[in-house]
Formats: structure tokens, sequence, C-alpha cells
């Protein structure tokens, strides 16, 4: 698997119900600040019906979804970058991240605090944003001395990159993201080890009572249009009903319709944030599984055979591609085969989305 999705906030923003929602770990949910001090872990499988069609022409062998990581670490407040309330060690949970999915409270209720007194998920961005803009500030100054006194060596290439960093120290200075700014090749072992919090991929997420366009809510989409961003809605309460009362793909859809819905609000996050880490899917079914892989985009065949096993990489020889619809329409490989459809491809061959794939090793 190995990527993993940080889900933060102001504290009642709904992460953990989220969490929960998501991975039906049973983190704790109350309704004041702090409940979450530790932060939660778990895993959900990535819905994808190409996996379930693939399945069906190997009954005997077990469906294994493609998995995303998701962890619940617990609400930053204001100032957390100076240590407030636990700041320093939620900061780093999120350092070890591949996304940060940023959860927005977009409701009033009476019975759940809110740390600032007042609902306002524009500002609610501004906080959280903030705190990680200044602990990129701290980390990447201590990193900037360090850099200038490596350009006072013999490296010809130091100077160019503390001047680079300086660069972007200056921008993310004057509230600038990582992610936002145009990144020197030449910084991306530094960037890499110091693992800046803003250069990570955000997605918001708009935690609502409902979908029927909130005033709240209608200020969040206003204020993402304007930043280009991304803001899934989901109603938190919900979905965790659903996930209290159903326990088979049938009976979900079946709660769903009764919400005028056809998916959930989760299936639409899981995508989102398969699309944000851009990654991809391949398909597997030697062996006892029927299997889907996660790999980013741009991954070579012998690297997408070390997903499976190291030694695939090592030993790849080449790679037999199917596409799914012409092996579910054949039925299995035999007549594809004969039919000359199976792409027989080397080294340099990228795997694209919804590859099914043999590999040949030595």
């Amino acid at each position: 698997m190995g990527f993993t999705c940080g889900l933060v906030g102001l504290p009642n923003a709904g992460k953990s119900t989220l969490f929960n929602s998501l991975s039906n770990a049973g983190a704790r949910v109350e309704s004041y600040p702090f409940c979450t001090i530790e932060a939660n872990i778990g895993t959900v499988s990535v819905p994808d019906d190409r996996l379930d069609r693939l399945a069906e022409l190997f009954p005997d062998k077990k469906k294994v979804p493609t998995h995303l990581e998701f962890i619940d670490i617990a609400g930053l407040v204001e100032h957390a970058a100076q240590g407030e309330g636990m700041g320093n060690q939620f900061l780093s949970e999120i350092r070890t991240v591949d996304a940060i999915l940023h959860v927005i409270r977009c409701f009033e209720d009476e019975n759940v605090a809110h740390v600032s007194g007042t609902v306002d998920p524009v500002r609610d961005i501004s906080i959280i944003e903030t705190e990680l803009l200044l602990k990129d500030l701290d980390t990447m100054g201590r990193v900037s001395k360090r850099l200038q006194q490596e350009a006072k060596g013999k490296d010809r290439k130091a100077p160019a990159r503390s001047s680079a960093w300086d660069a972007l120290l200056d921008s993310v200075a004057q509230g600038m993201p990582l992610r936002s700014l145009p990144l020197d090749p030449i910084l991306e072992p530094i960037l890499r080890e110091t693992s800046p919090l803003t250069a990570k991929p955000c997605l918001y997420v708009a935690n609502l009572e409902d979908e029927g366009g909130s005033a709240l809510w209608q200020d969040l989409q206003a204020w993402a249009m304007s930043h280009g961003s991304l803001v899934v809605p989901i109603r938190g309460r919900l979905e965790a009903e659903i996930g209290e009362v159903s326990t088979t793909h049938e009976e979900r859809a079946g709660y769903l319709r009764q919400y005028g819905l056809e998916e959930t609000g989760l299936d639409r996050l899981i995508r989102a944030g398969y699309d944000l880490l851009s990654l991809i899917t391949f398909f597997t079914y030697e062996g006892p599984e029927v299997r889907a892989w996660t790999v980013p985009e741009g991954t070579a065949a012998p690297d997408a055979g070390g997903k499976i096993h190291t030694d695939f990489a090592d030993r790849f020889i080449l790679a037999e591609v199917m596409q799914l619809e012409d092996l579910v329409a054949a039925g299995s490989e035999k007549p594809l085969r004969e039919a000359g459809k199976i792409r027989r491809a080397g080294h340099d061959y990228v795997v694209q989305d919804g590859d099914v794939i043999r590999f040949v090793c030595s």
C-alpha cells in the first residue's frame, strides 16, 4: 500500500467521525476539544467495479482490493506551531503522510463546542494553513542556515541550492504554501529530507449536516472556487449511520436510496484522494488472488512488479498486458491469447490505469 492521508482540522471539525466512517476503527468521538490525543490509523478499500468484474471470472479466487491508509491526527489550534494544544506532536505526525485531508466544519450545533466560539469555515481554514506555514518557516529557516554554510565550501552546486531554498523561504514567509509554487529540481533531495507540510497535496473536506446549501457551505464553495481548490462535501453523521446499519453492499445501497443518493460521500472522498495523489490501479489474477494494486502514474512495468514482490523488479523479463474489457468479454485468458490480444511489454512500458498484467520473471 504505502500511501497515507492525514485528516487535519480544528478540534470538533468531525475528523474522528469521518475516520470512523472510513475505517470502522472505532476512534473515540466526543463533543469537546482534544478527545483525540494520539493519532488513529485505519485502512479503507478503494471501491472499483473493475475488480468486481474481473473477480467474477475467477470465483474460486479471493478478491483483494487496493487500499489507502488514513491517519486521524488530533485537532490543531491557533499557535500549534509554537506548541499550543500539543501542536508540536500533531504537526510532526502530519509530516509522515503523503497527502492532507483538511476537514472543515460547516454546521451549527450548540451541543458541539467550537474552539473559536463560532463556526466560520474560511477563518478555520486560515487558522490551520497559518500553523502549517509557521511550522514550515521554522523548519526551512534552520535548513537555510545549513545551506548557507555549505555554500561557502567546495561544492559548486551549493550556492545555487542555497539561493533557490531562500527564494522558497521568502515565498512561504509571504503566506504562499509550497504546493502552489514551482519547485527547482535541485531542491528535491532537501524537500524529501525535510518533508515540508505545505508541500503536501491537500484536499478539503466539508463536514455538513446536509447538502442542501447552507450559508456556511456556500461560503466555503466560494472560497474554494477563488483559490482553485477542490472541496468534497460529506454528511458526517449520515455516513456514520450508514456504517452502523449496513454490512453489505445491498444494505448500503438500500439505505442510500432512502436519501435519494447513489453513492456515499465517502466513496467520492476515496476517489478524490486517489486522484489527488495521482495514483493508478492495475490488476493481477495469478495464484490464489484476484487483486488490485496501487502505483503512481508513470510507473514502469518492472517497478509495478516490484510492488507485488521485490524479486519481480530485479528478475523482470516482460509483462503480458491485457485490457480488462477484452478479458471480461473473452471470459478467460486462453481465447484472448489465441486472438492475439495480449501485449508483450518490456522494461520501458509504463503501466496504464486498468491494465491486467501477468509478469514473466527469470
